[in-house]
C-alpha cells in the first residue's frame, strides 16, 4: 500500500500543488483538500463521459457502418449482437479505474481500494456480457453452415460459458475478500464432490449432447416421435440441458438431452432422406362377400383396363354355371384375388408411388371381422400434408373400386341396420 501511495504521490503532484495554493488562499486544510477531491472527480467524470462518448459515438458508429458496408456476415451479427456495443462500456470503466486513485487514494486510501474494486467487478460483467455476445455470434454464424444440423455446438458454448462465469465468480470472490484467485481454486479442488452435485444436470446434459452428437442421433429439425413423453413433432432447438420440440399441434415440448439417451424414441429422418415415405394400411373385407367369378361378373370386370390382360386367356364359356363347385372346377378365380391383382396394377401405374421401393398388396390371416387385405407401398411424396391427401385419395380410389368386384368392407351393425332389418321382416 505505501509502495502505491509514493506512487500516485510522485505522478501526480499537481494536486498537491493545487491544494497548497487553496490553502494560500486562506482556506483550511480540512476544505481545501475536499475541493481538490472534489475538482479531481469532476475531473474523472468530465474524462469518463469524454471516453464514453468516444467510444459509443465514434468507435460503435464507425464500426457498425463498416459492417454494414462489408460484404461479410460475421461482423453484421456482432452488431446484431451488440458485440460492439458492449466492449464500448469499457472505455469509461477503464478510465474510472485508473485515475480513481487520483483523487481519493491521499484522502482514504480505503474508500480509493473500494471503489477500484467495485470497478473491477463492474469490468469483469462487461467482459461476460462480451464473452455472451461473441459466442452467441459464433453460434449463428455456425447455424448457416450446411453441416450444422448434423453437429450443433450451441451446448457445447453453453459449457463454455458456465467456465467463463465460475472462472468470473472466482476473480469476483478474489476481489471482494483481497485474496489471490489461485488459492481459491486451491480452496474449490476440495470440493469437487459438492461441485459435482451442483452441476449434475449440466455434466449429464453434456455427456448426453456429445453423444447424440457423436452417433449422429438428432439434429435440428428432425421429426421425432416419443409417446412416453408425447412428442410428436419437429426439433427446434438443442442446448445444453434441454431439447425442444414443436409438436404438430403447435405446443412445444421439452426433454432433457439424457433422456433420449435412456428412453426410447423414433427419429423420422430416415424417412425424410429415403426415396419416399410409406404407406401401410389394411382394408377389412367381408368375408361372406369373398366368391368364385361367374361368367357376367368376369365379362364386366374385363371392361377394366388394368387388369383386362389377365382376364383375356379365362375361357368364359366354362363359367356359365352358377354353382360355386362346378365354377370351382372350372378353375374361375375369386372375386377378392383379381381385386388384389386390380389393386396391385393400380399402385403399380400410380404416378405417386416409387416403383423402386416395396411395393405389395397381400391378404392377412382373417379376423374375427373379416379378411384385412394390406397395401404396403412407398409414395414419392414425403411431406405431411400432401403425402396425407396423395394417400387418402388412393385408399377412396380403392374403397370405390370394392363393389365393381362384388365385394363390401365390414362394418358393424348400427342401430338404423337393426330396424331395417326389423322393418323388412
Amino acid at each position: 500500500m505505501e509502495g502505491m501511495e509514493e506512487q500516485v504521490i510522485r505522478k501526480y503532484l499537481f494536486l498537491e500543488d493545487l491544494e497548497s495554493w487553496l490553502l494560500s488562499q486562506g482556506i483550511n486544510e480540512t476544505f481545501a483538500q475536499f475541493f481538490k477531491v472534489a475538482i479531481s472527480l469532476a475531473a474523472i467524470l468530465i474524462l469518463a463521459l469524454i471516453a464514453d462518448f468516444i467510444a459509443k459515438r465514434i468507435f460503435l458508429t464507425t464500426m457498425t457502418s463498416v459492417a454494414r458496408r462489408t460484404k461479410t456476415d460475421w461482423d453484421d451479427v456482432l452488431v446484431e449482437k451488440r458485440f460492439f456495443h458492449r466492449l464500448a462500456h469499457f472505455a469509461p470503466a477503464i478510465v474510472v479505474y485508473l485515475t480513481l486513485g487520483i483523487a481519493l487514494y491521499d484522502y482514504s486510501p480505503k474508500v480509493t481500494l473500494f471503489l477500484q474494486a467495485l470497478t473491477k467487478i463492474y469490468m469483469i460483467f462487461i467482459a461476460i456480457s462480451v464473452f455472451n455476445a461473441f459466442l452467441d455470434t459464433v453460434n449463428e454464424i455456425y447455424q448457416e453452415l450446411p453441416y450444422a444440423k448434423n453437429r450443433p455446438i450451441k451446448g457445447y458454448l453453453q459449457v463454455l460459458k458456465i467456465i467463463i462465469y465460475v472462472f468470473a465468480g472466482i476473480l469476483i470472490i478474489g476481489i471482494i475478500i483481497n485474496k489471490n484467485p489461485a488459492s481459491i481454486l486451491v480452496g474449490l479442488g476440495a470440493s469437487t464432490a459438492v461441485l459435482m452435485l451442483v452441476f449434475k444436470d449440466v455434466i449429464t446434459g453434456l455427456v448426453a449432447s456429445i453423444q447424440l452428437s457423436a452417433n449422429e442421433m438428432l439434429k435440428l429439425g428432425d421429426w421425432i416421435e416419443m409417446p412416453g413423453r408425447n412428442l410428436d413433432g419437429t426439433v427446434v432447438d438443442i442446448s445444453l440441458t434441454t431439447v425442444k420440440v414443436q409438436n404438430f399441434d403447435n405446443t412445444i415440448s421439452t426433454v432433457p438431452p439424457f433422456a433420449l439417451i435412456t428412453e426410447s424414441f423414433k427419429n423420422w429422418r430416415g424417412m425424410e432422406e429415403s426415396a419416399g415415405r410409406r404407406v401401410m394400411k389394411s382394408i377389412i373385407i367381408d368375408s361372406k362377400t369373398v366368391k368364385f367369378c361367374d361368367k357376367e361378373l368376369i365379362q364386366k370386370l374385363s371392361n377394366i383396363n388394368l387388369i383386362a390382360s389377365k382376364l383375356k386367356d379365362i375361357d368364359v364359356d366354362k363359367l356359365h354355371e352358377t354353382d360355386p363347385i362346378q365354377l370351382m372346377n372350372a378353375g374361375a378365380q375369386t372375386n377378392l384375388n383379381l381385386f388384389r391383382q386390380y389393386v396391385q396394377e393400380y399402385l403399380n401405374h400410380h404416378p405417386e408411388v416409387n416403383k423402386h421401393l416395396t411395393l405389395v398388396v397381400r391378404l392377412k390371416q382373417p379376423v374375427e371381422y373379416g379378411i384385412p387385405m394390406e397395401i404396403y407401398c412407398f409414395l414419392k411424396e414425403k411431406r405431411f400434408v400432401q403425402y396425407e391427401i396423395i394417400q387418402s385419395e388412393i385408399l377412396d380410389h380403392i374403397m370405390a373400386a370394392l363393389p365393381v368386384f362384388d365385394l363390401k368392407v365390414f362394418q358393424r351393425m348400427s342401430s338404423d341396420d337393426i330396424r331395417a332389418i326389423a322393418k323388412g321382416n
